[in-house]
């Protein structure tokens, strides 16, 4: 018994909860009937439009490791030092050391200890995937809203704390991508075909 009633199911009360399903399912089978048969028909809800190649190119922004989906563009460590101070830095601290977001610099021998620091410069594989990542994700408040110019120069920037690539590097797509990340051994490798 729970709170003064009981627990035990009445054959009516069952009926009713298997009348509630199959109806459920009734209604959800005949739905599914009519939307199938307006499909094999030709017809349609005309609800929506068909995806144009250009609707499809606004959501395909990957960027593979080796860098195919770069876009044009390029940015130095000076100017991701500028973009970083005005969009990033409130979150990520004057010099990404971390704040009400990660840290994103140092880190580096800390991955075998018993506290780690996975950043940008001791845990990520390829330079890549920090710009994809930038790209689509930064700033928080207003994700994708950074030039690609922008988000060269923030990769260049990052990189540079980390001690990566010097002062006077800039970075496109054909730079990007010849970045050697510091783990970039540190991950087992993707066996299945088509994968790096």
């Amino acid at each position: 018994m729970r709170d003064g009633r009981s627990s035990i199911r009445t054959p009516a009360r069952t009926a009713r909860t298997a009348l509630a399903v199959l109806l459920s399912l009734s209604a959800l089978a005949s739905c599914s009937t009519v939307a199938l048969g307006d499909r094999s028909a030709g017809g349609g809800h005309e609800i929506g439009s068909p995806l144009t190649e250009q609707d499809l190119a606004a959501w395909n922004i990957d960027v593979a490791p080796d860098g195919r989906g770069l876009p044009a563009g390029s940015g130095d460590v000076a100017t991701g030092a500028h973009v970083f101070a005005a969009k990033c830095a409130a979150c990520h601290g004057a010099q990404g050391e971390g704040g009400l977001g990660d840290q994103l610099v140092g880190g580096q021998g800390t991955l075998t200890s018993a506290k780690p620091k996975r950043t940008v410069g001791s845990y990520w594989p390829y330079a890549t995937t920090l710009f994809d990542y930038i790209r689509r994700a930064m700033p928080y408040n207003a994700p994708e809203s950074l030039s690609a110019d922008e988000v060269y120069a923030l990769s260049a920037f990052l990189l540079n704390r980390n001690g990566i690539v010097p002062a006077d590097t800039r970075l496109d797509a054909a730079s990007l991508p010849r970045v050697v990340m510091p783990n970039r051994g540190g991950f087992v490798a993707d066996p299945r075909p088509g994968r790096l």
